[in-house]
This record gives structure tokens, C-alpha cells and sequence, in this order.
């Protein structure tokens, strides 16, 4: 079993940044990729960001590539979601997510455990 926490979301204004933070216990968090995927209010959960177990790898989507970083620190079991430059567009529950199995990491289909979400809102 897999535990995953979020922590970080909050109110900002447009322009401003912030950073999520995902906590893992359970298994072997640095064996495997995580990503963070967002919900907005009567939309499906969308892919965000992936990276490989080691962080060698990352994958954006387009609508946040530039603007937000994907990192993660398995000596502390932990990974994060640097958001730069935030728009209210951005306005979600950002979730993390880890894939024990395999499959492309941009479809939450293929993740098998999630974290609670974190609300993120930013205003005009």
C-alpha cells in the first residue's frame, strides 16, 4: 500500500507562485514515477506533470510547460510541484499520483494510487 499526502495549495493572486508538496510512506517511493494531475469544477482530472523514479526524466503539459517545474526528493520521500506565474486558469485540486506499473504517464488511468488533492485558487 501506498499513502500519498498533499500539502501546499492555497489562495494567490494572479502572477504569484506556489509549491505543492506530495508525501509518500508505503512502499519504495524512489522506485517508481509519480505525477500531479488537476480537477477543476465540472471538468475531467487533467495531466499536469510527470518524472521518472530517479527525476532524470520530466513531462509537462503544454498549458503549464515554462511555467511550473516537477521535482521530487526520494531521500525524503517527497515530491513537488513548483508553480510560477499562475493564472486563474489554473484554479483546480491538484492531485499526486504514483504509477506502480507501467503504461504512458500522461493518462491518470495508468496510476494506481492517489493523494486527497489540494485546492488551489487564483484570483484576478
Amino acid at each position: 500500500q501506498v499513502q500519498l499526502v498533499e500539502s501546499g495549495g492555497g489562495l494567490v493572486q494572479a502572477g504569484g507562485s506556489l509549491r505543492l508538496s506530495c508525501a509518500a510512506s508505503g512502499r519504495t517511493f524512489s522506485s517508481y514515477p509519480m505525477g500531479w494531475f488537476r480537477q477543476a469544477p465540472g471538468k475531467e482530472r487533467e495531466f499536469v506533470a510527470a518524472i521518472s523514479y530517479n527525476g532524470g526524466s520530466t513531462y509537462y503539459a503544454d498549458s503549464v510547460k515554462g511555467r511550473f517545474t516537477i521535482s521530487r526528493d526520494n531521500a525524503k520521500n517527497t515530491g513537488y510541484l513548483q508553480m510560477n506565474s499562475l493564472k486563474p486558469e489554473d484554479t483546480a485540486v491538484y492531485y499526486c499520483a504514483l504509477r506502480l506499473g507501467y503504461g504512458v504517464l500522461t493518462l491518470l488511468e495508468n496510476y494506481e494510487y492517489w493523494g486527497q488533492g489540494t485546492q488551489v485558487t487564483v484570483s484576478t
